[in-house]
């Protein structure tokens, strides 16, 4: 394993400072759309499961890609693989153990050490296994938050094209 792991690294050759530079109103923009996609996630979720608080550290995600879309850690192979491998580690900690402090405590070790093993470091995962521990639900939910992840990586695409339009827009200036 090496020490320096990139998914808690910047994107190479990112410009950060376009990111810090940005108006009040590029910055609404910037919000609005992890903001729509969290309410298109909930209101799927509405109309398919009843368990909304699995789905809750999307939102954490969505704002840490707000933030700071050019970081390592927002990156969608981290975003899929730390938020999908911990609703399966929560899930299966839940089907060994039931729901639980044992499930719960082991969901998020678990999801810890593999996160740090794989250099997928995308923190608000560790609350996803432990919310699968706790209440995991049927197989239905674990199809159905590959799905809401897979629309909160569209966010961050929407968020790289933005950051990338408003680069443009200041370089013309």
């Amino acid at each position: 394993m090496s020490a320096n792991l990139e998914s808690l690294e910047p994107v190479p050759g990112a410009d950060r400072s376009v990111r810090r530079r940005l108006a009040l109103r590029h910055e609404l923009v910037l919000a609005l759309l992890p903001t729509v996609v969290v309410l298109l996630v909930l209101f799927f979720v509405e109309m398919l499961s009843e368990q909304r608080l699995l789905f809750a550290s999307l939102a954490s995600s969505a704002f840490l890609i707000y933030l700071d879309p050019e970081h390592g850690t927002n990156r969608v192979r981290t975003l899929v693989m730390s938020q999908s491998l911990a609703a399966l580690i929560g899930f299966a900690a839940h089907y060994a153990l039931g729901a639980g402090y044992a499930s719960g405590g082991l969901a998020m070790v678990v999801t810890i050490f593999l996160m740090i093993v794989l250099d997928a470091v995308h923190p608000p995962a560790v609350a996803t296994s432990l919310a699968f521990a706790f209440r995991a639900g049927d197989e239905g939910n674990l199809v159905i938050f590959a799905m809401a992840v897979g629309i909160t990586a569209t966010l961050v695409a929407l968020e790289r094209t933005a950051m990338w339009m408003m680069a443009r827009m200041q370089r013309r200036r």
